[in-house]
């Protein structure tokens, strides 16, 4: 694991695995709460890119994983967080990349490439009509003040809102710092964002029982040209049905019709 400072100082920890040097390397970014190790290295997604040697770069988000986790909501954002992946690019000298996000992940790339040209390729997963509708992750499911309250009370007994709940097992399980994450669920983002900007060709990826990935037809209307693929599963399991690391590593590799 190695570490780079953000332009505000805060380090954020990334993963490197080499593979062939005349492709762009794949960016991986994560979702909320998680990290670079349990979305993208625990369900097999690096192993099967690595296999198909490629290049795989992880990153922890501030306040995730081995990154730091300052605990002000002035530091935090998904916009905050893009900045990050664009000085992380310009550490590892790349231009050109294949850039992957899942939920909050998925916001952060989507900013990234509205204005980075680098974007070669692009797959989002674990979002849906709530990026084009509510600017990003969709609070309509995944309601703002109802998640702040469970990742920041001291009895989670008191969390009445089920998202929020599982949300707060899942930090407790994860032991993640609840309050840099509470700092980022206040910061999250929820402005257009821009999608039409997008030309890297783009594949959704989306569980059919996934609610923060509902109507995900909406979101791949709005980025020029996507290609959308339904895989199995809610929000966790649908990263974890091969389908999802099968149409992930062809479209990265193949013809861009998310068909391989």
């Amino acid at each position: 694991m190695a570490v780079f400072r953000a332009d505000d100082g805060t380090e954020i920890a990334y993963k490197v695995w080499e593979g062939d040097a005349a492709l762009p390397p794949v960016l991986l970014h994560h979702g909320f709460i998680a990290s670079g190790a349990t979305n993208w290295e625990v369900p097999g997604i690096v192993a099967a890119l690595t296999g198909a040697g490629r290049r795989v770069v992880t990153v922890d988000a501030r306040g995730h994983g081995a990154s730091g986790k300052p605990h002000d909501p002035a530091s935090y954002g998904e916009a905050r967080m893009a900045r990050d992946v664009t000085a992380l690019l310009d550490l590892l000298g790349a231009d050109r990349v294949d850039l992957v996000g899942y939920s909050m992940g998925a916001v952060v790339a989507l900013l990234t490439a509205v204005r980075d040209r680098r974007v070669r390729r692009l797959v989002v997963g674990g979002v849906g009509c709530g990026v084009p509708e509510c600017g990003g992750v969709d609070s309509r499911v995944l309601d703002g003040p109802a998640l702040r309250h469970a990742l920041t009370t001291d009895d989670p007994g008191t969390v009445t809102d089920p998202t929020a709940a599982a949300f707060r097992a899942f930090v407790d399980a994860a032991g993640g710092d609840r309050i840099a994450l509470a700092a980022q669920a206040a910061a999250a983002h929820a402005e257009p964002i821009g999608l039409d900007r997008i030309t890297a060709p783009t594949l959704v990826l989306a569980g059919r029982e996934d609610p923060l990935a509902a109507r995900p037809e909406v979101l791949a209307a709005a980025v020029p040209g996507a290609v959308l693929r339904l895989v199995e599963g809610d929000h966790v399991g649908a990263l974890r049905d091969p389908a999802f690391t099968e149409r992930l590593v062809g479209f990265l590799g193949g013809d861009g019709t998310g068909r391989g």
